[in-house]
């Protein structure tokens, strides 16, 4: 029995974080305290009220902690440590790091465009959003209303005249000087206002500038704005928040059943409503509502853009966490947890929602079990088998060709567990080669005691594909996993699918309505998504790569001055050498060289 005595007389009462750790070494625990000393010793009280934390409390065999200067650098630690410990007793959210924004750019006409990643300090940005599906509405809304260039700065140098988007009124067309660099900057200040909210501001403006231009009988310009302020009135009746004093805020709802929870986030950004998220938490089977919520506002929000109010529908503390998010985003942030008025509507929104995906997925659950289940049957599997793997090849006549790995287990699809394999030094078209490279990478390790071992691997494709698996399963000494081949039908049609069983060479078909086949197809088509997804994607790349990088002598400024120059490789393609030499740092020798090498 492990006894915490020692360790809880030299606990300070200062801030900081503790982990509990198992008999393995495992971390299976991790929290804060704004006391240590107190927080820690309440774990080992006679009566908890929790079986999850007696359970936890039970496998302890170690804790360790770590003093902070404040709960605010607590919580940053905390959420660190969970995420790359992922620890069995914390309830954990995916970490979604790459939350889509819009930006304008900084350049002399900005540009308006869709961003995710590092943020860069010239650029102006404004979000998260929920999904790109919003993102892109409120990029389309814009190039509406205030007709801001999207294109790239390498295509905006090199037009000579206006694009299509100038031919159906979203793009002033900026690269052929048809609008002043101080006419479109009141554009984007206006653009800027609307993200933020202000469009009252604007409507108001656009409204001087339209009398403006009415009063000097300048009444096409004033048509524009009058319609301008038209789109924008029709965006405001559909879109806007009024229930909110601040632009931007967050509405959080959290619902229960027996096989968990499910937290739904409804995004106002800029006074607008701009859609909803459900997160699925792991471990939250038995945890209690406030842990749910707690986790997810400490793992959600920590390094990342917070809103000056959230709206939460469980109570709890929420001191802490206003002072920590506070002090991250240098401006006061609050979390209201007692709603009242309007805000209680969008709550019970946010509620329904979080009911309805928590639903919806126990359903999925519900029929992917059925599936395994008739699965099982049809092919004479035993109960063990709960893994699989399926494998499939894409190429174009050989070219790029891309070997996909994915992954069913726990009773659905685990995306985080599939790969993808660059296929090289074979025959181009040679799947029989591509097969036993793919499946010799992965199953070495395995073999070697690196990642899972799967209970059942569908290979797709027939005979030939699966006697190549059953070679390389023998050569690395899995030859007692089970492979199934999935031949196509005739004409490729679903149904007709042909299992060919690599132990004893049986061949079966299932009646198109059998629950079993349906999965078996759904693993399948999955695979063949991810492995045409991952060969469309190098293919494209192969063929932008430009020809310029294998020309001794050009190095990355030089290609860069000569696409800029020509707009592009093929303008590249089609200069003279003469034109060639006129590029800055581009000798005639060399001009010589770039053009009898592209010709």
């Amino acid at each position: 029995m492990f006894d915490p005595k020692p360790i809880l007389k030299n606990l300070p009462n200062l801030p900081g974080v503790y982990r509990m750790i198992n008999a393995e070494e495992a971390v299976i625990y991790v929290g804060k305290a704004k006391d240590l000393k107190k927080r820690v010793a309440s774990y080992f009280n006679k009566n908890l009220a929790s079986p999850r934390t007696r359970i936890m409390v039970s496998n302890i065999a170690k804790i360790e902690t770590t003093v902070t200067h404040n709960e605010a650098e607590a919580l940053l630690l905390e959420n660190n440590l969970i995420k790359g410990l992922l620890p069995r007793y914390n309830v954990l959210f995916r970490d979604d790091k790459s939350y889509p924004y819009i930006t304008l750019t900084n350049d002399e006409f900005p540009r308006l465009a869709f961003h995710r990643g590092v943020q860069k300090k010239q650029h102006q940005y404004f979000g998260p959003f929920p999904n790109t599906t919003a993102v892109r509405e409120s990029i389309q809304l814009l190039q509406k209303v205030f007709k801001l260039r999207t294109c790239e700065n390498t295509v905006f140098a090199n037009r000579s005249r206006p694009c299509l988007q100038y031919q159906i009124q979203r793009c002033t067309a900026p690269c052929v000087d048809f609008i002043n660099t101080e006419d479109y900057a009141h554009d984007v200040h206006h653009a800027a206002m609307f993200l933020q909210g202000k469009t009252n501001e604007v409507l108001d403006a656009l409204g001087d500038k339209m009398n403006t231009a009415a009063a000097n009988q300048e009444y096409e310009m004033a048509a524009v704005f009058r319609d301008r302020i038209q789109a924008l009135r029709q965006v405001q009746a559909k879109q806007f928040v009024s229930d909110f004093s601040v632009n931007d805020a967050d509405v959080i709802a959290v619902a229960t059943n027996n096989n968990g929870h499910c937290i739904n986030l409804v995004m106002i950004r800029g006074g607008r409503h701009l859609g909803d998220k459900s997160y699925f938490p792991k471990n939250s089977q038995d945890a209690e509502l406030v842990e749910t919520i707690e986790a997810f506002i400490s793992q959600h929000y920590v390094n990342q853009n917070t809103p000056p109010l959230i709206v939460c529908g469980v109570e709890f503390d929420a001191k802490d966490f206003e002072q920590a998010l506070s002090e991250q985003a240098n401006r006061k942030v609050r979390i209201q947890t007692n709603t009242i008025g309007d805000k209680k509507v969008w709550l019970k929104m946010a509620q329904t929602n979080a009911e309805l995906a928590l639903t919806q997925q126990q359903q999925t659950s519900s029929n992917q079990a059925a599936r395994l289940l008739a699965l099982r049957e049809a092919l004479h599997l035993p109960e063990s088998i709960e893994r699989f793997e399926c494998f499939d090849i894409s190429h174009t006549m050989g070219e790029a060709t891309v070997a996909s790995c994915v992954v069913f287990d726990k009773g659905d699809l685990q995306n985080g567990e599939y790969r993808r394999y660059n296929i090289t030094g074979i025959t181009p078209g040679d799947d029989y080669a591509a097969m036993r490279d793919v499946l010799t990478r992965r199953y070495k390790k395995v073999a070697a005691g690196e990642g899972k071992r799967p209970d059942l691997v569908f290979i797709d494709g027939g005979k030939g594909q699966l006697g190549v698996a059953i070679e390389v399963m023998q050569e690395v000494g899995l030859e007692d996993i089970l492979l199934i081949g999935i031949a196509k039908g005739e004409d490729r049609k679903p149904g007709l699918e042909t299992m060919i069983f690599g132990d004893t060479g049986e061949m079966r078909n299932l009646p198109t309505d059998n629950m079993g086949l349906h999965l078996l197809q759904q693993i399948r088509d999955e695979a063949h998504r991810f492995a045409i997804t991952g060969h469309r994607a190098k293919r494209a790349k192969a063929r932008i790569t430009s020809s310029l990088e294998d020309i001794a002598g050009i190095g990355a400024k030089r290609r860069k001055a000569l696409l800029t120059r020509f707009g592009g490789l093929d303008g590249v393609k089609n200069a003279s050498m003469g034109e060639l030499a006129q590029v800055a740092g581009v000798s005639k020798s060399l001009a010589e060289k770039i053009y009898e090498q592209l010709h």
